[in-house]
């Protein structure tokens, strides 16, 4: 026998619930499923690319320090290719990395960059290809007096 008394409940009967999905349990569903295609899509994207580009990166922001280094000591600095990476000439020897972050990485051309201490020091410029995707090159260049700038190369 229910009563009105506090914290008393009366007991409810039980409802039957309809079979099936609602609506916004099944666009939660397809919304989880669009994210997670997203996020694989992102995750397979051209590997080879990235690196050269995270390569190209790199050096720009390596050579600018290079290039700052220089202006501050008044020493000339020269970005010089080798086998497997690079070596900075007129910097101590651990100052800043000396080689790649992959091993794919190559140097087209010329690798050699002349860094300062002039404050401007002319166009230069360093062309970087991959070993995976040879038919690909990034251009590492300077006008002279803006930084060090990654590009596509130019055919």
């Amino acid at each position: 026998m229910p009563t009105s008394a506090p914290g008393s409940r009366s007991i409810p009967t039980p409802r039957r619930r309809a079979a099936g999905f609602t609506l916004l349990e099944l666009l939660v569903v397809v919304a989880i499923i669009a994210i997670a295609a997203a996020g694989v899509s992102f995750a397979l994207r051209d590997s080879a690319g990235n690196t050269l580009e995270r390569e190209a990166q790199r050096l720009a922001a390596l050579l600018e320090s290079a290039r700052a280094r220089s202006r501050l000591t008044g020493q000339p600095v020269r970005w010089v290719a080798a086998e497997g990476g690079f070596r900075f000439e007129g910097l101590p020897k651990d100052a800043l990395p000396q080689q790649w972050l992959s091993a794919d990485t190559r140097v087209v051309g010329r690798g050699v960059l002349v860094l300062g201490p002039e404050p401007v020091i002319g166009p230069q410029a360093v062309a970087l290809a991959s070993a995976q995707r040879p038919d690909r090159h990034l251009r590492v260049a300077t006008d002279g007096v803006r930084p060090f700038q990654v590009a596509p190369e130019q055919p």
